[in-house]
């Protein structure tokens, strides 16, 4: 392999990782399917970058692509790559739980929309208003309410501290 396509898989790798993790799954799966073309797979970067591409593959609903890519790294010559290949594939082949719906958020899928317009539609919303806005109320607290009485905290920490201050120093002696 030339130093120019390792250097073109390394940038390819690197755009494929800043891909998922700002959540661009199918851009991430794109570069990392570049990038391990370009390499060789049973070489550490290679296999770095099969792992990237299996976590890729499941976070854009690829769950079998990835399920199956980890079958095939799990043989891969590179210990780590191997054994994190092993800890993704359980990962991946564990049930899924149920969760209720009014525990889950929708996020809107903002990919159908082209660059402009979700930014014309997010500046729109950011408006600043016309009106002074009102200062936030303050809330006063009753002093006869709260318990001020001594609980002899600050005596029982202070102690702790001398003492643990005062066996550091004799054991340097």
């Amino acid at each position: 392999m030339s130093s120019e396509s390792l250097e073109i898989a390394k940038t390819r790798y690197q755009k494929g990782r800043a891909a998922l993790e700002s959540g661009q799954y199918r851009d991430a799966v794109e570069q990392l399917e570049k990038a391990s073309a370009l390499l060789v797979r049973n070489t550490r970067l290679g296999g770095e970058v099969q792992i990237w591409l299996a976590t890729a593959y499941e976070a854009a609903g690829r769950t079998q692509d990835a399920i199956t890519l980890c079958e095939q790294l799990k043989r891969h010559p590179h210990s780590e790559t191997s054994k994190e290949a092993r800890r993704l594939h359980y990962i991946l082949k564990a049930p899924r739980l149920q969760r209720p719906k009014e525990w889950m958020t929708e996020i809107p899928d903002f990919s159908a929309l082209p660059d402009n317009e979700a930014k014309i539609r997010f500046t729109a919303n950011t408006t600043k208003s016309s009106q002074p806005r009102k200062p936030p109320e303050v809330e006063f607290v009753d002093l006869s309410q709260v318990n001020t009485k001594d609980n002899r905290f600050i005596w029982v920490a202070l102690i702790v501290i001398v003492l643990t201050l005062g066996s550091l120093i004799w054991l340097s002696l």
